[in-house]
């Protein structure tokens, strides 16, 4: 064929001499769409711009407008990085390298491990190699040759992956002398297209993720199209280290994880204690006021009941190990769920009885590996604020709308206004790995899709992207840095009110199966607690502040002046402290500011003569002077409010 058609976007049709390449079309359609480009998409799948078409074809050129082009110039990233340690230290063996969210990783095997400074060297070395203009080249090799290749080079987790993943011809792209890779593709033309990239850090890693393989030493990057954009990410990094609640949990002393104890062990500490009880204390307040009923369950139970749920199959590898005692086998609870139900079936329900609301802020455990644990947000112990609503059909879409009316309520309250919806739907069945019937996933999606709408719920429909038990809505509050976080999940379960056999006596005198719904707000009072704190960056408002107001007397003679101020703050029910070091009050402020202690009072003979305080506030310092009944009465209203002064 000596030419090709090719078909663009706006539908038109133009001829090409066959064995053109993406960038020489676009180059003839502009130079500039040309120097733009980063990849294309060829009959729907990314193509290198520099691989010639020998067929005709639909072509679109990707530029950095495309959030495809970014995956692929992010790709060539991880592969630039690769070079670069290669031609550093060419001992190194290659894992994989893919793109990530905001940049991309390698991993790497190498008996020495990488250090801040190797990363000094690796990025300059990546930058060398970018001004070099080296081409992304694509080759294909038959799978024998390319296996005894790879083998040759000492590569043996390529001959694993070539083994798995390549059929009888593959493709590898080169980078210069010293780098090959297996790898699918596709890339940017050459080195010079990335333009901004950092290496951030290094981490361990196992072998596909597989902590039964061997360890590798995984290096990552950020890779953006402009250095504006990496400059403004790496300054939403900086921020995120700042707020990072394991950092802030030390400096406040608010918990803490005891390695005699055992890694994701939450051990609250005094003032992290306050603020978990005011956590609870609200939740709980907030389940009595709106019609749940107040359970409490065991921590443990028979592994027979863990059969009947299923978990002791589908769920083990998450369970902490059974128990052999003297009367049976027992096991840690990862859920709360089993023991609602065995409540709820411990009566004969009516229709009339219906909805019944189990709330219950109870602690699970379940066995997450070493390398996933993270501070308060992955534990292994952890308190689930959890409900189970059982209901009629007739009742379900109210229900729903009162559980997503609650999660918001509860973002609002503790100072989250912004956040997303993802609604999780079947595939109509199509799969077979979905449980229930099509009329039961017909009336849980319709009741979660009329729900949202009669609260005018954006919400972004996630198809076949169902638990295989029922379909669910995820509420993502979004952080005071604009960090998307999980929390609220509202989720119908069809298998559960099946493998226990539940019931409840309809009008018309016949046994029928509830409709059952699992609802939690904070998601675990742990993990909330954390992204609070990094929320707030530790600076919590007036009401969740462990210590609300720090006394501090200006010297001795009021220090029995500044005693009474504390015990009269004290009785309204504030959280005081005093300060009574012999310290000069700049150091006692501005330790308190540290401490992210919301008010400070300072006492001096004036103020003790005049029955005043003068008032600090860690935001706006100095307040000036006022009557402490008047600093009682403003600072009431902010508690009562739940609100901050800032």
């Amino acid at each position: 064929m000596s030419s090709i058609q090719i078909t663009l976007p706006d539908g038109s049709r133009q001829e090409y001499p066959a064995g053109s390449r993406p960038l020489d079309i676009a180059r003839a359609i502009s130079p500039r769409l040309a120097d733009a480009a980063i990849v294309a998409r060829v009959n729907g799948e990314l193509y290198d711009l520099t691989r010639p078409l020998e067929t005709d074809a639909s072509l679109e050129i990707l530029t950095s407008k495309n959030p495809e082009a970014l995956e692929v110039y992010r790709h060539s990233a991880a592969h630039l990085l690769a070079a670069a340690v290669l031609e550093l230290f060419p001992e190194t063996k290659l894992g994989i390298g893919p793109p990530t969210e905001n940049g991309f990783y390698y991993d790497f095997q190498r008996d020495t491990p990488f250090t801040p400074e190797d990363l000094e060297k690796i990025e300059a070395k990546m930058w060398e190699i970018q001004k070099r203009d080296l081409p992304y080249e694509r080759k294909l090799t038959p799978k024998p040759q390319g296996l005894e290749k790879y083998k040759g080079m000492g590569e043996y987790m390529k001959c694993e992956l070539i083994e798995e993943k390549a059929g009888d011809i593959f493709s590898e792209y080169t980078l210069g002398p010293h780098f090959i890779d297996f790898c699918r593709g596709p890339h940017v033309p050459s080195t010079t297209k990335i333009k901004a990239f950092k290496l951030l850090s290094i981490a361990g890693a196992y072998w596909k993720g597989d902590e039964k393989n061997h360890q590798m030493q995984r290096i990552y990057g950020a890779a953006f199209f402009t250095q504006k954009e990496l400059d403004e990410y790496i300054h939403h990094l900086e921020e995120a280290r700042k707020r990072d609640h394991r950092k802030l949990g030390v400096e406040l002393d608010l918990f803490s994880i005891q390695e005699l104890a055992g890694p994701g062990l939450i051990f609250f500490h005094p003032k992290g204690g306050i603020i978990r009880k005011l956590l609870e204390d609200w939740m709980r307040d907030q389940y009595l006021k709106r019609g749940y009923s107040l359970v409490y369950t065991p921590h443990i139970a028979r592994s027979d009941l863990w059969k009947t749920s299923g978990h002791y199959n589908f769920y083990a590898e998450n369970m902490f190990k059974r128990m052999e005692l003297d009367d049976a086998e027992y096991q840690l609870k990862p859920m709360n769920c089993p023991f609602h139900i065995l409540i709820y079936r411990n009566s004969q329900r009516s229709y009339r009885d219906l909805p019944v609301r189990l709330g219950e802020l109870g602690t699970v455990y379940r066995y997450e590996r070493s390398g996933v644990m993270h501070g308060l947000l992955r534990v292994r112990g952890f308190t689930q604020d959890d409900a189970h609503i059982f209901c009629r059909p007739d009742q379900i879409e109210d229900e729903i709308v009162n559980c997503l009316q609650f999660a918001i309520d509860t973002l609002t309250t503790f100072g989250f206004d912004q956040y997303d919806a993802e609604l999780s739907t079947w595939d109509g069945g199509a799969s077979g790995k979905y449980d229930g019937a099509p009329g039961q996933w017909a009336l849980a999606e319709n009741a979660l899709h009329n729900a949202t709408a009669r609260l005018n719920m954006n919400v972004k429909v996630m198809a076949d992207e169902a638990a295989f038990y029922g379909p669910k809505i995820d509420v993502k509050l979004v952080d005071a840095i604009g960090r998307r976080w999980q929390l609220s999940t509202v989720q119908f379960d069809f298998t559960l009110p099946r493998r226990f056999e539940l019931e409840y006596i309809g009008e018309d005198g016949k046994a029928h199966q509830p409709l059952m719904c699992h609802r939690a707000l904070f998601g675990s009072v742990e993990r909330f607690f954390g992204i609070l704190l990094e929320h707030y960056a530790g600076a919590f408002p007036v009401w969740l502040a462990p210590v609300q107001v720090m006394v501090m007397p200006i010297t001795d003679r009021t220090l029995e002046y500044a005693r009474q101020i504390q015990a009269r703050l004290k009785e309204a029910g504030l959280r005081a402290e005093l300060d009574d070091r012999k310290e000069k009050v700049q150091l006692k402020i501005r330790e308190a500011q540290l401490q992210k202690v919301p008010y400070m009072l300072v006492a001096g003979d004036r103020e003790a003569a005049n029955n005043t305080v003068s008032v600090r506030n860690r935001k706006h310092g100095d307040q000036g002077v006022k009557p402490l009944e008047q600093f009682l009465a403003d600072t009431q209203k902010l508690i009562d409010g739940k609100i901050s002064f800032e």
